[in-house]
């Protein structure tokens, strides 16, 4: 059985396909890619159980065939080549040669009968009615990403709290994470399903995300226990947190009425520079409020360093001085420098802070909520 495609192309089909395929596994076939040849179409999977990733792409074949072949081996060969056809035949006695006009480089195959199935989601299926749908530019979904999971906890004993909330509301699409100490609720009003729901994708699914999603829009399938994205050519599937996510908005204070307007490129600026004289067990920073002026301080005893600076900021409220953990604030600020101004919503040096953007864009609304530390009197 022989089949032919071009390295170049066959080459961008697997570097989309093999952020799948895992490092480490107690399971050898999934160090492998499933070959599936159907009338011309060749469709490449990979799966760590957790995730999958597929894609197609068309091929001169006369026949049919499924083939598990060594996933990082074929890439490497493939990536090294230059642009030329590579010619495929696929031998019965568990070889495939891959020819090209200089070459021939011999590895060996699998049958398909232990790889793990791929969970899909057909549209024209008896359940379809129990898939949810929705249609979201790339772009718009990178950002989003991008400006919230950051936040999520890195703690096993919170295997919910590890995951990006999708919640599905009347309102719009909500991306919530945190991880306790800070938290990020982005809500896109332009995102309506007809349908409240929430879903939680697992860490390791967000960075894959983030590597594939390009300019094309994304139609994403939901159902109780995988979700998919499709965009273009690849369909990349991960299984649900199968967790329900904490009430985040029982955390969200509503007393904070004192207000610190800031410009957040100057505090992003500042910050990084306390990050430098912050106590390593700590990280501590200190914020010193009064009537347009921020003083911002840090200070590691230990090391015998210090360092202050002022920021201009318009406060209405009592003077305060509250501490904050200074790579919780770099954090917060750093997704928030596109921001003309932005402003914090204070209570008191014990109270959870908002942060938000003074001006929202059109159709979303952004939060930010960081829980200060106790200063030491």
């Amino acid at each position: 059985m022989e089949f032919k495609v071009n390295s170049k192309l066959l080459e961008k089909l697997l570097t989309k396909i093999i952020p799948a395929v895992p490092s480490r596994t107690t399971m050898p076939i999934l160090e492998n890619f499933l070959f599936e040849l159907n009338d011309g179409l060749l469709t490449i999977y990979a799966t760590d159980l957790e995730i999958a990733l597929k894609s197609s792409i068309n091929v001169v074949a006369e026949e049919n065939t499924k083939l598990v072949v060594p996933a990082r081996l074929l890439y490497e060969i493939v990536r090294s080549l230059q642009e030329t056809t590579i010619l495929f035949q696929v031998s019965p006695n568990g070889k495939t040669n891959l020819k090209t006009d200089n070459g021939v480089y011999t590895i060996s195959y699998l049958l398909p009968e232990g790889f793990p199935d791929i969970p899909s989601f057909p549209e024209n299926s008896e359940d379809r009615d129990n898939i949810g749908k929705m249609l979201i530019g790339g772009p718009e979904l990178k950002k989003a990403i991008e400006q919230t999971s950051f936040a999520m906890s890195k703690e096993d004993m919170r295997p919910a709290m590890m995951g990006l909330l999708l919640e599905f509301t009347d309102e719009g699409l909500r991306f919530v994470s945190t991880d306790g100490h800070r938290l990020v609720n982005l809500l896109k009003k332009t995102v309506n399903i007809g349908f409240n729901d929430q879903y939680i994708l697992p860490d390791r699914a967000i960075s894959v995300l983030m590597k594939i999603l390009e300019e094309k829009d994304v139609k994403i399938l939901l159902s109780n226990t995988y979700v998919s994205f499709r965009a273009g050519d690849i369909e990349f599937i991960t299984r649900l947190i199968a967790q329900k996510y904490p009430d985040y908005r029982s955390v969200i204070p509503f007393e904070n009425e004192n207000r610190l307007k800031i410009k957040p490129a100057d505090l992003f600026s500042t910050i990084k520079r306390m990050l430098l004289f912050s106590p390593a067990n700590s990280r501590k920073v200190k914020f010193s409020i009064t009537q347009n002026n921020l003083e911002v301080s840090s200070e590691d005893i230990d090391m015998g360093s210090f360092a202050r600076e002022n920021i201009y900021c318009e406060y209405s409220g009592e003077p305060m001085d509250i501490g904050f953990n200074s790579t919780y604030v770099n954090d917060v600020i750093s997704h928030l420098q596109n921001e003309d101004e932005i402003v914090f919503k204070l209570h008191s040096p014990t109270k959870a802070v908002i942060i938000e953007p003074v001006i929202n864009k059109d159709n979303e609304e952004l939060m930010m909520l960081l829980m200060p530390v106790r200063l030491n009197n």
